[in-house]
Parts: C-alpha cells; structure tokens; sequence
C-alpha cells in the first residue's frame, strides 16, 4: 500500500499539469443576407410595398451575433452587403419622403456598433459620392444629421456630417432654388429667374469635361428632350462657375446652339456656397416657379422625368 499512494499521486500531478489540447476554433458563421418579408396586407399597394420594404430592410440583417471581419459584414459576404445597399439606395431615393427609411438603418446599425462603420461607409459612398449613380442628397440628409450627433462618431467626423447635412440642405427637393445673376456667351447679364420655361435644367459644367460632353450626346439622342427643348418646353441653362473664363469662352461655342451658356461673374455659386457642386456636371431640374424637382441628379433621372412628362 505503501508504493501504490506515490504512483497514485504521480498520476494525479500528471494529469492535472498537462497542457490541455487547443480547442478548435468555432466555423465562421457565414450567411446570406435575409431579405425582407412583405406583410400580405400591402399587395396591392406599390408606394407602401416600397417604404415597407425600405423601413425594414435591415431588420433582420442586424439580427443575432456574426461576425464581421476583412470579408464579413454581419457574416454576410462584403461584396453582397454592397449589393444590398445599392438596391436599399434605389429603394430609399424613390421615396417621397425617404427619412423614415434612413432613420431605421441608422438605428438598426447603431444597436450594433462592429456594423457601424463599416454600414456607414458603404452608405456614404452610395449616398453621397459625386460619381454614384444612386446618389440622393436628400436621403444623405437624413444621415448625415444623424450621425453628426452620434456618439459613435467621434468629434473631427461628427463636423464632418455636420458640414455635409448643411450642404444637403441647400435647394432641397420642394423649394425655390437661389437665384444667381450670369453673363451669357453674348455678353449680355441674365439671372436664372428672368429665364421663363415649363421646365429649366439647369447645369454646372464645363465644356472640356468629358462628362459633360458626354451628357450633351445622351440628350442629343433622346427624341424627346430634343424635341421639348425645340418648343422651348424646356430651357437648358449651363452656367460656367470657376474663374478661367477665356478657356470657357474657348470651348463653349461647342454646346448646343439652343441651350442658354453662361459664367457666373461674380465668382458667387463657388465661393458663397450657392449651391453644393461637389463634381460636374451638377444638374437640378425646376419647375416654372423655380422650385426644385430634382437636385445634383444623375443624367438617368433627369431623362427619365423629363421623358415621362407630358408637354
């Protein structure tokens, strides 16, 4: 008995000395995005389908715990939470009044801080980028207020949105656009009220942007805008607004005959903030009275509203 209690305890130091075996780390949980489920009572209404959908459409998303790392977002491969946001960006920018959807995302992010920013990023790239097609100021508005009094935004960004809400609240969609006075290529003095017309589209551009040229093609070939514009249904107004005049004059004999081409000669658009013009071409499409039916729209819409509107 004596030898057995050495042994005995030998194995008890063994056992509880050993190194325990590294436990296998857990499967990334990967998933593909949850779509939103329609309630049957809003079948045969479009608008309502449509801010439904909005509203909700990332309430599953920000469900549960996944990870997100180089390659997830929400276990949900980046490349189609991208996606995602682009079809979430179509759906929002069609809204009458897209503040409840963009609040709800805002919201449904923020209850999961590893979703804020990247979520943010991406919403930011599509919103409000120059270049993106679905860009929406208005919808960006909404965001941008609310992030720029966020606490998980820290205090540089947070005057950063604070900026960027303030910009997207000049001329928005319903009101009156400003006014600005410009000198024309004939050197006669115009200002953007005294131009009378059903419809004024009004551009900042630049006639030696590629851009540019390439929306003068895309309304050259649409039959309908060229026709709206020969009845004077619809002005054209191209305003110049950067300081190197004589290149401006040089090349903008190459815009259309009947579209109005200006300078702003008081340098007052740019340096006064006037108007938000990030990227050129700038378009805002107005009304009679000059209010605003669409603001720093994409060429695809401007077409798209003019083309459907009767004469």
């Amino acid at each position: 008995m004596k030898k057995t209690v050495p042994i005995l305890l030998s194995v008890a130091v063994l056992l509880c000395c050993a190194p325990k075996k590294k436990q296998a780390p857990a499967p990334v949980q990967k998933r593909a995005f949850p779509q939103v489920e329609m309630p049957s009572m809003l079948e045969g209404d479009a608008l309502s389908r449509m801010e439904y959908a909005a509203v909700h459409y990332w309430d599953a998303f920000t469900k549960g715990d996944y990870p997100t790392d180089s390659l997830l977002i929400g276990g949900v491969e980046k490349e189609e939470v991208e996606r995602q946001m682009g079809i979430f960006a179509t759906l929002a920018g069609r809204l009458p009044n897209p503040e409840k959807a963009m609040s709800a995302m805002v919201d449904r992010i923020s209850a999961k801080p590893e979703l804020f920013d990247p979520m943010t990023d991406l919403a930011e790239r599509y919103f409000y980028d120059p270049n993106s097609p679905l860009r929406s100021e208005e919808c960006y508005l909404y965001l941008a207020s609310r992030l720029a009094a966020s606490p998980l935004v820290d205090e540089t960004a947070r005057g950063r949105y604070s900026f960027q809400a303030g910009m997207c609240s000049l001329n928005r969609p319903g009101t009156a656009a400003a006014d600005f006075s410009f000198t024309d290529l004939s050197g006669r003095r115009r200002t953007l009220y005294s131009i009378k017309a059903k419809r004024l589209l009004l551009i900042f551009g630049n006639p030696d942007c590629t851009a540019c040229k390439e929306l003068v093609r895309q309304m050259d070939m649409s039959a309908e805008i060229s026709a709206k514009v020969a009845s004077g249904q619809l002005k054209v107004v191209d305003i110049f607004i950067d300081r190197e005049v004589d290149a401006w004059k040089a090349g903008a004999a190459d815009y259309p005959k009947k579209w109005i081409n200006g300078y702003d000669h008081n340098f007052t658009i740019r340096e006064n903030r006037l108007y938000n013009v990030r990227a050129i071409p700038s378009m805002y499409l107005l009304d009679t009275d000059k209010r605003v039916l669409l603001k720093d729209a994409p060429i695809e819409s401007v077409l798209e509203m003019l083309a459907s509107e009767a004469d």
